[in-house]
């Protein structure tokens, strides 16, 4: 189910009994009223099995022209951490970036099933609305629709906002239900999280699920680097969550020897203990408030804004939104940032919690000029191509005391504060109301790690639940 994606369409009239070429696809959004003068490969039917061949698409440890993504394998098992960046998604300056992290028995599976196939479910979505507001007569636009064509009471931003906004309910919701109905994925004790943005021109379009974040590395009106944060981990102590989850008999509390970790549980039975409140899969639990349904928002960006960084909570457990905007913004070049931010993460894994098993990581950044640096603009810089080999080629925590090395990205010469819209948040996750309007190497060591040489700090899920034949009623 949803294995491929038409982006191309016929349609016969009933009096004539000709065929009528139909432009009703998201590949043709700002092309309506005029000739197409180039194609992408999303005009075409596009298969799961096609995908790694697709132009300008990256999923493994690299880069693109205006991306480097980068993963590392913890030492809690298999790497259960997938990202993806698309460019040329859709014509006309249209990227989709994401980043997946899995938890459960078949983490790993449900993490790259998504970050195949919800890509071209948001496709297949805009070519749904497209199709739709064709049908109707109303205007196809580009980026933006002029005001003339529009509704008097509806602008054209906020029909722009409103087509991407149910095209990310619906995808994330199809995905979903693949996943329910899927004959080789066991994901009743397995999922993953999501945070996706499609960046079209200078609009930002976010949709995300459970504890994968999002930042933004932003210039003030003082042209110091500041830090915003673009998503809200959904966890089940944020209020309206948890009241979600309560309502549908589901338990919502933290354990004595982790307080700080409020887990879901079932209403008759101490498991999973899941740390999020919104995921795929898991369906144990989505018949006791937890959702897939997306928090969506939108954000028009600036010339100020620099990159975005999209992580799992490898990253997060360990570095802050201020810490991850600097590292990057210090990094010897753009195509490094990716595997610096990763290195530093683990380096910090091994400092704050020495007895912890480390968590997957896996990071985008995101520059949103649309520029990588070339070998020649940081060798102007003061770093030598060996030097850039190393970031590309090496691997974290080769050595006990890497993370007491002096390295060029950790020599930074200034610093990166919250911005106003994150002022206030402390240690607190700020509410989705807030924010509104606006593969896997491993390093040497790590292939010998054994599990009675640390603990994990904090797993997805606790336990797998034991279901009897007749389970007792709420």
């Amino acid at each position: 189910m949803g294995g491929c994606v038409s982006t191309s369409s016929r349609r016969t009239s009933g009096s004539m009994g000709r065929r009528e070429e139909v432009s009703p696809t998201c590949c043709d959004i700002g092309f309506c009223g005029q000739k197409r003068t180039k194609r992408t490969f999303s005009d075409h039917v596009i298969a799961l099995h096609h995908l790694p061949s697709v132009p300008n698409r990256v999923f493994t440890n690299g880069k693109s022209r205006s991306s480097c993504i980068f993963t590392q394998q913890g030492r809690k098992g298999i790497n259960q951490d997938a990202m993806i960046v698309w460019e040329d998604f859709m014509p006309e300056d249209v990227t989709f970036c994401g980043v997946f992290d899995g938890h459960g028995p078949h983490g790993h599976l449900v993490a790259r099933k998504v970050r195949d196939a919800l890509p071209l479910k948001l496709l297949s979505s805009m070519n749904s609305c497209q199709s739709r507001q064709n049908g109707s007569g109303q205007t196809c636009f580009k980026g933006s629709l002029k005001a003339a064509d529009l509704d008097k009471d509806v602008s054209a931003e906020e029909r722009l906002i409103s087509l991407w906004r149910e095209a990310f309910m619906k995808s994330y919701k199809a995905m979903d239900k693949e996943l329910r109905s899927h004959p080789n994925l066991d994901c009743f004790c397995s999922g993953s999280t999501a945070v996706t943005i499609v960046k079209q021109g200078s609009n930002l379009f976010m949709g995300y699920i459970g504890d994968s974040r999002a930042v933004m590395g932003s210039k003030d009106n003082n042209d110091l680097m500041v830090a915003i944060q673009l998503t809200v981990d959904l966890k089940p102590d944020l209020p309206r969550e948890a009241e979600r989850i309560k309502r549908c008999k589901g338990r919502v509390f933290a354990l004595q020897d982790e307080p700080e970790v409020c887990r879901v549980w079932l209403p008759f039975d101490d498991a999973p203990g899941l740390a999020m409140a919104r995921a795929f899969g898991d369906f144990c639990l989505k018949e006791y408030g937890v959702i897939s349904m997306p928090e969506f928002s939108h954000r028009l960006l600036t010339e100020k804004d620099q990159f975005i960084v999209l992580a799992s909570d490898g990253v997060w457990d360990v570095l802050s939104n201020e810490e991850v905007v600097e590292i990057v913004a210090s990094a010897p070049s753009r195509s490094s940032a990716a595997r610096m931010l990763v290195d530093s993460a683990a380096r910090e894994w091994k400092l704050k919690y020495p007895t912890s098993k480390m968590d997957d990581c896996a990071v985008v950044c995101f520059f949103l000029d649309g520029k990588m640096d070339s070998e020649s603009d940081y060798e102007e810089q003061g770093f030598s191509s060996a030097t850039i080999q190393s970031y590309h080629s090496g691997n974290a925590g080769e050595s006990d005391d890497s993370c007491h090395r002096s390295e060029p990205s950790l020599q930074r010469n200034f610093t990166v504060r919250p911005s106003e819209e994150s002022e206030g948040f402390g240690n607190r996750r700020p509410h989705p109301e807030e924010f509104e309007g606006n593969e896997d190497t491993v390093a040497g060591e790590d292939q010998n790690w054994l599990g009675l040489e640390g603990v994990t700090r904090v797993n997805s899920l606790i336990q797998l639940p034991r279901f009897s034949e007749e389970r007792p009623n709420p």
